[in-house]
């Protein structure tokens, strides 16, 4: 496609003012990097805030206490089982986020409680995230986005969610008990609002999707309905992140707020965007009618087939049952049980954290078998994620990438997460001629020369460097980053290029008309190919990012984050796709591949003459006199 510069209201400015109290901070590499010296109120969120009073705010509760009725009977239908295994449960375990949140709250003070309220929402409510990093948490902290947390949630708008934007469910009525103190101390969160403003009850219920289930086997805490619990607004409170940070000014730019305020509109849309994986949903084909897949690659037992929320992909229903009492016989199952799997792409995290645990990784319920099965759920999501068309054109081999999600391809955290295209051609003989793409497993090296790269670049701009001592353009300072350099991921179904730029989800330094959601690449066919073989790879975490936070901590968690990445694989590519075809013999003399050799395949021949390339007819590495004589043989 046609490259085009970053938008303009993309783009960042700085208030030099700001700065004034900044303070220095030694960081390995870099220099006397300045600290930006923001305070929580910088960070503030509305929606349920810490409360330590456990008679006005009953606790979260850790998840063990769940895993006695809704575990161990069944790993692939159970919820516990399930969940415990997967990258919501281990949020707050997640070694790669010890690193980065190490160095997010170097380069940004405070900025860290804002990470800690979505990866680890139990401990960030009982007060132990205040301080922005993990000092304050106790064992249980570490429960991540648990059981207990995500059933007390409630449905934060004040009436139905048709009428606010959410498409989904128009029967989801407000909780005055829950929502009024909000309303009155103004912590109610607007509609979309991502960044955790999640909305908690206070009281020890369990609200579930359900309306049928026959007794309350919990005792005393109230069984509560809640079709909140199966529309996409639920997973939108922490799949968009935003940075509060900075906000958009008259010039239409962003620009640092003035420390120890909060920001002026809560407005995400004027925020920095990181993450927009929800929105991305909301402005896709998927938010609206749905997509059905005949091959039901998704759906599990979904009765419709049609994939409309995020939980019809990432918890697809199962015949199962919810609890303990469930023994296979159809009295005690259900069709539509939600595999509380989480499913994402994430294939070698879970394994890391079960290392780094030892022996009390099976107490806490991440047996071998379920890790297991949670690497291969995740590795067969990534396989039904996107399909690939691998097709001939004259000189060209092209290769179409069909991005089948209901989000960016990839999405979510932009920070060292990237898919490839990797395309080989073979002789006659099935020797390898060329590659490009190919990749090095045991130094987990990309080589990008020519390489097909989908991924997002969020760097600091020139004011952020000169205020900080950083270089500008600098990758992966997640915190201060203030401008997408660049975005090429491959938009769902739906996709329209203002619908997306009103989310701050547009392409970047790359396009796609109203509509697509695939992208091509051609290739040319080098001398002597017989075939063709295409793969489409995923990796969670490159080596660049890896050794970056293995470079710049100095408490331990880069190293020890950079260890586990290597003890498990260098966190190896996945296929996600994969296709071969033969070559159709074509005259190698036709350099244009018009059909005919003429006066222009002469012009490409000596316009390489000498060196190598197109115009190299008999394979010899040096377009010359022989290839010369080759095309002169052949002219029409």
């Amino acid at each position: 496609m046609n490259s085009r510069p970053a938008l303009v209201h993309r783009a960042a400015s700085f208030a030099i003012g700001s700065l004034v109290a900044f303070s220095q901070v030694a960081v390995a590499g870099t220099g006397d990097q300045v600290q930006v010296p923001a305070t929580p109120t910088d960070f503030l969120m509305p929606g349920t805030q810490p409360n330590v009073d456990s008679i006005a705010f009953e606790p979260v509760q850790h998840s063990n206490n769940c895993s006695y009725c809704h575990g161990g009977y069944d790993e692939i239908g159970s919820p516990f089982d399930t969940w415990v295994a997967s990258m919501m449960a281990q949020s707050a375990r997640d070694p790669v986020w010890h690193a980065a949140l190490t160095i997010a709250n170097r380069d940004v003070a405070s900025v860290g409680e804002l990470c800690i309220r979505c990866h680890a929402p139990g401990a960030w409510l009982a007060g132990h995230g205040a301080t922005g990093d993990l000092t304050q948490f106790a064992s249980e902290d570490f429960d991540g986005i648990n059981c207990h947390f995500c059933h007390r949630t409630a449905n934060p708008v004040a009436g139905p969610l048709s009428a606010v934007g959410y498409p989904n469910n128009s029967d989801l009525t407000p909780d005055p008990e829950v929502l009024d103190p909000l309303i009155a101390a103004g912590d109610l969160p607007a509609p979309r609002q991502g960044n955790a403003t999640f909305v908690v009850d206070p009281h020890d219920v369990r609200r579930g999707p359900f309306s049928d289930v026959p007794m309350n086997f919990h005792g005393e805490p109230e069984l509560i309905y809640s079709p909140y619990h199966s529309d996409s607004s639920q997973c939108g409170t922490c799949h968009d992140v935003s940075n509060p940070a900075y906000s958009t000014g008259p010039d239409g730019l962003l620009h640092l707020n003035p420390l120890g305020a909060e920001h002026p509109s809560m407005n995400p849309e004027d925020m920095f965007p990181e993450q927009r994986t929800y929105s991305e949903w909301l402005n896709s084909t998927f938010a609206t009618t749905g997509v059905s897949f005949p091959d039901n690659r998704f759906g599990g037992n979904h009765a419709t087939g049609v994939m409309k929320t995020c939980q019809d992909c990432h918890m697809p229903d199962q015949l199962a049952g919810g609890c303990v009492f469930y023994d296979g016989n159809p009295k005690t199952e259900r069709p539509d049980v939600p595999q509380h799997s989480f499913l994402g792409s994430n294939t070698w995290v879970i394994r890391a954290i079960a290392t780094q645990m030892g022996d009390d990784a099976e107490f806490f319920g991440l047996t071998p078998s379920r890790v297991d099965a949670s690497v291969a759920r995740n590795v067969q999501m990534l396989k039904d994620a996107s399909d690939m068309e691998l097709s001939q054109s004259g000189s060209q081999v092209q290769v179409t990438i069909i991005n089948q999600t209901g989000h960016k391809l990839p999405t979510g955290y932009p920070e060292g997460r990237q898919a490839w295209v990797n395309v080989r051609f073979f002789d006659g003989s099935g020797t390898l001629i060329s590659e490009i793409g190919g990749y090095d497993y045991v130094t987990a090296t990309l080589d990008t020369t020519g390489t097909k790269i989908y991924h997002t670049r969020q760097v600091i701009s020139e004011d952020i460097a000169a205020a900080t001592h950083l270089p500008a353009g600098s990758l992966s300072h997640l915190a201060l980053s203030n401008l997408v350099e660049f975005d090429n991921r491959i938009p769902p179904r739906g996709f329209t290029n203002a619908a997306f730029e009103a989310v701050g989800s547009e392409p970047v330094g790359y396009s796609y008309p109203d509509g697509q959601y695939w992208d091509t690449t051609s290739y040319t066919i080098p001398a002597g190919a017989a075939s063709a073989t295409a793969n489409f790879y995923y990796q969670t975490s490159t080596r660049e990012y890896m050794e970056f936070l293995r470079d710049n901590t100095n408490d331990g968690t880069g190293p020890t984050a950079y260890s586990l990445w290597v003890q498990h694989g260098r966190s190896a590519p996945v296929v996600m796709d994969s296709a071969t075809i033969p070559l159709s013999a074509s005259n190698p003399a036709d350099l244009n591949a018009d059909g005919q050799v003429n006066g222009l395949d002469m012009t490409i021949l000596f316009a390489n003459w000498g060196g190598s390339g197109q115009g190299d007819i008999d394979g010899s590495g040096l377009v010359d006199a022989v290839d010369l004589t080759s095309l002169l043989a052949n002219w029409n």
